[in-house]
């Protein structure tokens, strides 16, 4: 029985109609969260430190490296549902956030390694002069102190769910919001990398799959001056919704710049056939 199952079983157990869990459950994902692991938890990655990269390989980045957020091996990590990673084999992520969040949508500043197991590796040595020096404009360094990560995974709800206006809302949804909690209590643990689930809003903006679905609906009514306001919103939110069910967080992880939030997307699809030179990366304020 996956998780999925096991909420509707507990749901109809408690005697809220099948339909409504049905309809809940299609919403309720599942995302492996990542941070600091402490004595006797498994280490199924870091964050931060210098990559193992394939041997001879230089660092991602051509003539621009790019800074390392951290890396994670697939095969220790936990498995969630809907979330189609590979078996073994590691992640590595990299990303100039400064450059990345004027740069929206290429991936020049972003970057995913997929290192198959097996692969001869090597940490590698930092870049030429980007072992103590700093290239941003904050005072922060290239390279980040190492972090052990473990892993565990979370429940997660669409915000539409998360902010509801709990007097006014139907008692399923209560009692379903109410279960998950039950099922799956919060841990009281810092992390630091998520993989899956939803987009986090991040400070005043709109979200990453809000700013895809403006760019599609505006390349849609190029053709089509007249489109009223209330048809411009209707196609949004239809290119929106289309979206959120197409593409999944790769990695959503804060960096090490005070202001700025990284989210890397890639479809399902892709994700599946390991295509990570498909993501997209949106670098986000954190106000």
């Amino acid at each position: 029985m996956d998780r999925h199952e096991q909420f509707r079983s507990a749901a109809i157990d408690r005697g809220i109609p099948q339909d409504e869990a049905d309809k809940f459950a299609d919403q309720l994902r599942f995302a492996i969260w990542a941070g600091p692991s402490g004595a006797g938890d498994e280490v199924v990655g870091q964050f931060g430190g210098l990559p193992e990269l394939p041997a001879g390989m230089e660092w991602p980045g051509d003539e621009y490296p790019l800074p390392i957020i951290g890396s994670v091996d697939c095969a220790a990590l936990p498995r969630a549902e809907g979330l189609d990673l590979p078996a073994d084999g590691s992640l590595l992520f990299f990303l100039h956030h400064e450059e990345d969040i004027e740069e929206h949508p290429t991936t020049e500043f972003s970057r995913v390694l997929y290192v198959p197991a097996g692969t001869e590796t090597e940490v590698a040595s930092p870049p030429p002069g980007h072992d103590t020096r700093t290239f941003f404009m904050e005072p922060i360094p290239f390279l980040i102190p190492e972090c052990r990560l473990t892993a565990w995974v979370q429940p997660v709800l669409p915000d539409w769910i998360e902010r509801r206006d709990v007097q006014s809302e139907s008692d399923a949804v209560k009692q379903l919001c109410e279960l998950v909690d039950d099922l799956w209590p919060s841990q009281d643990r810092f992390c630091t990398l998520r993989i899956g689930g939803y987009c986090r809003e991040i400070g005043g903006q709109d979200n990453p799959y809000a700013q895809m679905a403006f760019d599609g609906a505006r390349s849609l009514l190029a053709a089509d001056a007249d489109t009223s306001v209330e048809e411009r919103f209707r196609l949004q939110g239809e290119e929106e919704h289309r979206l959120i069910q197409e593409w999944v967080p790769l990695a959503q992880f804060p960096t090490n710049g005070e202001f700025y939030y990284g989210c890397f997307l890639i479809r399902s699809d892709d994700l599946a056939a390991q295509r990570f030179d498909q993501m997209r990366s949106f670098t986000m304020f954190t106000e």
